[in-house]
């Protein structure tokens, strides 16, 4: 089990396709017997692995300078794009390669592999002779689990166009579900009750709801300006909880 007090680097992704009525955003349900938020609708996304920071050869769209440079960090930044990237791969299925995949059935194959942890991403993609291309990827949010939680993560968001030749499939694991959904109509089942979101996702949706496709939704992420570190805050007093951000009253108690 992770130490829950250290707080471990993630990436998250939201994976993008235009729809009849609007854009859609995939989201997978975790485990409801998942550790950590089981059984929420959340963004594939997961821990940074050893392997992300070391695939710089088998990674095209971006350098680890600019990669880092578009995080804020000195350097290794390239790894939060490769750890999005596989997450999206071995959680949903879809890969994001510099070419199709020669046999499109092997994709579930590899992806099976990964989270049998049989194999790794860099031995998927030097087998199928591809290599992951990173440069459609949009940085859009970062943050920070409270303190009180079972796991911490400090978590890089990330947008994408979803590869449209290829066809989602949760894991069966980790997730045991995935839906192709409007980020309004994610909201309305979230205050319905019929999804679980947890805070960072309601936030992440809210941003790109009223956005009206794929192409805005991409426009809109590449006129954003620094993005600011988001650590919310847990907040007791008299049985009651509640989370706070920066900026709000009592964030800084």
């Amino acid at each position: 089990m992770a130490d829950p007090l250290v707080i471990r680097a993630a990436a998250t992704i939201l994976p993008l396709r235009d729809g009849p009525d609007g854009f859609e955003v995939l989201m997978v349900r975790r485990n409801p017997a998942s550790e950590f938020v089981g059984g929420a609708h959340v963004f594939p996304g997961g821990a940074l692995d050893a392997e992300d920071g070391a695939l710089d050869a088998r990674v095209t769209g971006l350098d680890d300078a600019t990669a880092s440079r578009i995080l804020g960090v000195a350097s290794g930044g390239l790894a939060y794009f490769v750890a999005a990237a596989r997450e999206l791969f071995e959680e949903a299925g879809l890969l994001l390669a510099d070419a199709p995949a020669a046999d499109p059935d092997a994709l579930p194959v590899w992806q099976a592999a990964l989270n049998e942890r049989r194999s790794t991403l860099g031995e998927v993609l030097a087998s199928e002779g591809l290599r992951l291309d990173v440069g459609q990827m949009r940085y859009i949010g970062h943050w920070v689990t409270p303190l009180g939680q079972p796991r911490r993560y400090d978590t890089r968001f990330f947008l994408v166009p979803a590869p449209p030749e290829q066809v989602a499939a949760h894991d069966r694991g980790e997730t045991v579900a995935h839906t192709w959904v409007r980020p309004v109509d994610a909201l309305a089942a979230g205050a319905r009750g019929t999804f679980t979101l947890i805070l960072p996702t309601i936030q992440t949706l809210r941003q790109v709801a009223l956005l009206p496709d794929v192409a805005a939704a991409l426009a809109w992420a590449e006129g954003l300006g620094p993005i600011t570190r988001v650590e919310p805050h847990l907040r007791e007093r008299g049985g009651h909880a509640w989370i706070t951000l920066p900026g709000e009253p009592g964030y800084d108690d």
